[in-house]
């Protein structure tokens, strides 16, 4: 008989995890908002759309060049608002902490937090800590929970995405990926990479602004963005063709893949996102997206087609075509 045991890959991103979440998970609380597959659930209260999400931090190390653990925690949660189109409001945090953690690392967290959360314009209303006896957590695990608004009546869902739909990346990829594991393994870089952790809801509110045919959005975290193109993919039930030779990427993100046998499509995000534009909006949307701070290096990397439905496609440098697809196995445990 096959031992059936939970393994590192089932916590990547890509497809072990979305392969436990379809056969483990979902047939234990199946229901039309779960189904969906989003970032967040969207419903009503009243009169009110709301949006709300929850995420998991185990990120290691806890501190790394352009954040730590406690900042990570904040934007990641008002980032998956924001890929539906809401307003962060609300969070809850909750904290497992390992016995013997050392104190003043616990008050700089929090201090980042608090730091990341008024940047952000959202309120920390409730949470929740748990000490555990050393050696059953790896110093600190936090999670976070929001709720946001939707404001106007857009309908933004990876299960939107049309054909025609220009695709839009907001900057360079890889950046959090490297930066960690640059800092956990020890690696000396020529240029020090930091991480892309950043709030992304200011630049959302803006390309709303600017178009109300944005069709999909979402933030490549765990899984690169070669896992998400293909979340949208089979979510919306379409094809997606990017081009190699129009995907930002910093030299430095691109040497220490090679050297590391790493695939930066795969390698995670955490303060980028994906756009799925109507080709007529897109030159409007880059616009605003290019004048925001986190948008500068954005570009139309791809296009939505009606070709090879629930897979990506990328033109290659050279011209030729590979099927990029979804995330096997974990190039990078503990990430995020």
């Amino acid at each position: 008989m096959r031992l059936r045991k939970i393994l590192l890959d089932h916590g990547g991103g890509g497809k072990a995890s979305h392969d436990l979440i379809k056969e483990t998970f979902l047939p234990q609380f199946n229901n039309p908002f779960l189904m969906e597959l989003d970032d967040s659930a969207v419903f009503k209260v009243g009169k009110a759309r709301l949006a709300f999400s929850t995420d998991s931090y185990v990120v290691e190390p806890i501190f790394f060049p352009g954040g730590d653990i406690g900042s990570l925690a904040i934007y990641g949660t008002i980032n998956d608002l924001a890929m539906r189109g809401a307003r962060p409001l609300y969070l809850s945090v909750g904290f497992i902490i390992e016995e013997g953690f050392d104190l003043s690392d616990l008050e700089r967290i929090l201090s980042s937090m608090k730091d990341a959360a008024n940047k952000s314009q959202v309120l920390v209303v409730t949470g929740d800590t748990k000490v555990v006896s050393k050696g059953s957590v790896d110093k600190l695990f936090i999670n976070t929970s929001g709720i946001g608004i939707i404001e106007t009546n857009i309908n933004i869902s990876g299960q939107n995405a049309q054909i025609g739909d220009k695709v839009i990346i907001s900057g360079t990829i890889g950046d959090h990926g490297i930066a960690v594991l640059s800092q956990r393994e020890g690696l000396e870089l020529e240029y020090p990479l930091k991480s892309d952790s950043a709030p992304l809801n200011k630049l959302v509110f803006e390309m709303l602004e600017a178009s109300s045919n944005i069709h999909a959005l979402r933030d490549p975290t765990r899984g690169g963005i070669g896992t998400s193109l293909n979340e949208i993919a089979v979510q919306s039930h379409v094809g997606i063709r990017i081009f190699e030779e129009t995907i930002p990427i910093k030299e430095e993100v691109v040497g220490a893949c090679e050297l590391l046998g790493l695939d930066p499509l795969y390698v995670a995000n955490e303060g980028k996102l994906l756009a799925f534009v109507d080709p007529h909006d897109v030159n409007k949307v880059l616009d605003k997206m290019r004048a925001n701070e986190y948008g500068g290096e954005a570009q139309v990397i791809g296009e939505v087609v009606a070709d090879h439905k629930g897979k990506v496609a990328m033109v290659t440098r050279i011209g030729g075509t590979r099927i990029v697809d979804m995330l096997t196995g974990d190039q990078l445990p503990r990430i995020c």
